[in-house]
């Protein structure tokens, strides 16, 4: 099989994990009763997942035709449409039940799912903090990359819990899905990465 046929089969299959789930949820049942903000909210945290399949992807130089050098380009400009979907969710959320928003930021929501996604929220902004600030903090490139792992690690795994959890508009066997390779793509990135190599020459010299 020719590369360019590689690269035509590789997009497609990206194409139908990213937008599948999206068109699958627009044929929801709970989008007939809902508002048009609960509506934009909720396709808000969808898309944030599907952007949370191709970091890895970017990060790692997995994707035909893009090198890990523009692939980490694209993976930043993704990184903050990933932030701007996330503050779109919850803003929307705000806007229809600020009190069940509150509830979850502190920690006292009755609904397991909404700690889960908290957790994975402020993981992202600071990884994005600190992706922002990678230069004038001066850390050196193998502990920030150990740190920026470290944090993805957190938006993931909290990302999928939260996402497994609620019973929304999303469709349960493309949510799955979607969540499967959301975490397959992050660990294979991870272990190609060696981010952990940080830790082992660190407890080499005590």
């Amino acid at each position: 099989m020719s590369l360019s046929i590689r690269a035509v089969l590789g997009w497609s299959a990206l194409a139908v994990a990213v937008v599948g789930p999206v068109a699958i949820a627009a044929t929801s049942e709970y989008v007939a009763y809902r508002s048009w903000i609960y509506i934009a909210a909720g396709f808000a945290g969808i898309v944030a997942m599907a952007l949370l399949l191709l970091q890895p992807l970017l990060a790692a130089g997995y994707l035909p035709g893009l090198g890990v050098r523009d692939g980490r380009r694209v993976h930043r400009w993704v990184g903050t449409a990933l932030v701007a979907a996330i503050v779109a969710h919850v803003t929307g959320l705000w806007l229809t039940s600020p009190p069940d928003v509150m509830d979850a930021l502190f920690f006292t929501s009755p609904t397991p799912f909404s700690d889960w996604g908290v957790v994975a929220m402020w993981a992202l902004f600071a990884a994005a903090m600190l992706a922002a600030l990678r230069r004038k903090l001066r850390i050196r490139a193998p502990v920030w990359r150990f740190a920026h792992t470290a944090l993805a690690t957190m938006v993931v795994v909290g990302s999928v819990v939260h996402a497994l959890l609620i019973e929304g508009t999303m469709g349960t066997i493309s949510k799955v899905v979607l969540c499967v390779l959301v975490l397959a793509a992050t660990g294979k990135a991870m272990w190609d990465l060696r981010s952990w190599a940080v830790l082992k020459r660190l407890s080499s010299r005590h």
